[in-house]
């Protein structure tokens, strides 16, 4: 059977598209040599992280899974494993993945809703599906390295992917154009991101006095 073209993106939403690949597979690299893995793990998390929360996102919404088809965004998750083996990324600073998982959130909650929008999806759905989009290549991340997941954690993480997300599709609905919409989404997304990993701000327990 012959596989369904993927659907086209704008230019701006496909530099966002690749660029969440890229970081995201950075960030799935660097939690493979956090536990010392061979190179074959590198590569596995690399495209794990890179295209798992895509994936979810097109098959939740009916679309064709963006990377099936094209070798281009494997390629991307191949090359950020080998370029972090080959950079010796456990001599790096161990927070040098949390910023790269923040950029990547930035964009890729944008894409998410941006691309559910286009496709006839409701506002509030469309921003699930850009949290969704942004989250769940790092949950499965954090699954298969041992880490305790960001669900089960008060990082402000999911938090900053919905204000990404919310951002995008109020302001489109509003009127404004994609350009500015989708900067100001992916900058207050990585904003919140950014301001939790440098002061350490966490979100609330339950009953936590």
């Amino acid at each position: 059977m012959a596989i369904t073209p993927p659907i086209p993106l704008e230019p701006l939403l496909a530099v966002l598209d690749m660029a969440g690949v890229a970081v995201f597979a950075v960030s799935g690299a660097l939690a493979a040599a956090r536990i010392k893995q061979t190179i074959v793990t590198f590569a596995f998390f690399a495209t794990v992280t890179g295209l798992g929360g895509g994936t979810l996102r097109d098959m939740l919404i009916g679309a064709p899974v963006f990377w099936v088809g094209r070798s281009d965004y494997l390629g991307i998750c191949l090359v950020a494993a080998a370029a972090v083996w080959i950079l010796r990324a456990d001599r790096w600073r161990l927070d040098s993945l949390l910023w790269f998982d923040a950029v990547g959130l930035g964009a890729y909650t944008v894409l998410g809703a941006a691309k559910a929008l286009s496709l006839g999806v409701p506002p509030l759905p469309a921003v699930g599906m850009g949290v969704l989009t942004a989250s769940f290549g790092g949950i499965v991340r954090d699954i298969l390295a041992g880490e305790p997941s960001v669900l089960l954690r008060r990082e402000i993480y999911v938090s900053a992917a919905a204000l990404g997300a919310g951002t995008y599709v109020a302001l489109t609905l509003a009127g404004l154009s994609m350009w500015p919409a989708a900067i100001a989404g992916a900058a207050a997304g990585f904003g919140l991101r950014a301001l939790a990993i440098a002061t350490g701000l966490k979100l609330p327990g339950y009953r936590d006095d």
